[in-house]
């Protein structure tokens, strides 16, 4: 991975947790999803009309890649209903890694090289540190958090994967960026006129510059990682995006007052070893 490329895929691992953050406001967490989902789509509709449609080819992973993410929308908001962002987040981000590392080598040939996986295989186990650090001192894990986080890694994957071969097919990565995020901004907003009318929108009126901020980092984060997945291996890609659980953890500790413990410090180190054999590898 060039290093270009490295630093403009770590800039977007601190903006994933920024929106990962926003989805802690003062609603429920879905609800927080569809506005920053939506708000994503405003602001890529402009980039869309420029760059056009992409390929033919891309539609069948748009369409793959739109209901991914609504699983992992519906997933990651049940996990925050019953755990901190210190917890969810890095098992939800850290399984990520490792499981893309593997699809990638098995269904597209994607291999790394001995460093690089023992980078991912180092990050991957930093983060799932990092969780265990993130319970409050006392409480017990909630078993259906644990296991919505899972299945929110098990989604990234799946979008992850679907994504990169999409962009790909696509033949311009921002026509494909812009095209999924128009697209994604409709499945929850849909769900949540269904499911409470008119005013379930209008309830969600005063945190709008909130879910606007919000989308802005998400439609910025994936598309900086979409744009990398075409010029590098899919997996070193999400491993690197997955250093957004430093900035999750600083997050979730300075602004949410969530608590820090010394073993957080430790793998905050472990995280920098790890992007290092990645990308010295």
């Amino acid at each position: 991975m060039d290093l270009p490329v490295f630093l403009a895929v770590l800039a977007a691992a601190a903006m994933h947790a920024g929106w990962n953050a926003c989805v802690k406001l003062k609603v429920e967490p879905l609800a927080a999803m569809t506005l920053i989902a939506g708000g994503a789509g405003v602001i890529a509709l402009p980039a869309a009309l420029a760059f056009g449609a992409p390929r033919a080819e891309a539609w069948p992973w748009l369409a793959a890649s739109a209901a991914l993410h609504v699983c992992y929308y519906v997933a990651l908001s049940k996990a925050y209903e019953r755990a901190d962002m210190a917890q969810v987040y890095p098992i939800a981000r850290g399984g990520a890694p490792l499981l893309t590392a593997s699809a990638g080598a098995l269904l597209l040939g994607e291999r790394l090289s001995p460093m690089q996986g023992a980078g991912v295989a180092a990050l991957g186990s930093a983060v799932m540190l990092i969780a265990l650090a993130g319970r409050r001192k006392g409480s017990a894990f909630d078993g259906r958090a644990l296991g919505y986080a899972g299945l929110t890694a098990l989604t990234i994957t799946g979008y992850t994967l679907t994504d990169g071969m999409g962009a790909r097919a696509a033949g311009d990565p921002h026509a494909y960026s812009a095209a999924l995020f128009v697209i994604d901004a409709f499945p929850l907003v849909l769900f949540q006129l269904w499911r409470g009318g008119a005013g379930a929108l209008a309830a969600l009126r005063p945190f709008l510059w909130q879910g606007l901020a919000g989308g802005a980092m998400s439609l910025g984060s994936y598309w900086i990682a979409i744009w990398a997945m075409t010029l590098a291996a899919i997996p070193l890609v999400a491993a690197v995006r997955e250093s957004s659980v430093l900035f999750a953890a600083l997050i979730a500790v300075v602004f949410l007052k969530e608590p820090m413990q010394w073993s957080r410090s430790i793998a905050a180190i472990g995280i920098v070893c790890a992007l290092a054999l990645i990308r010295l590898g």
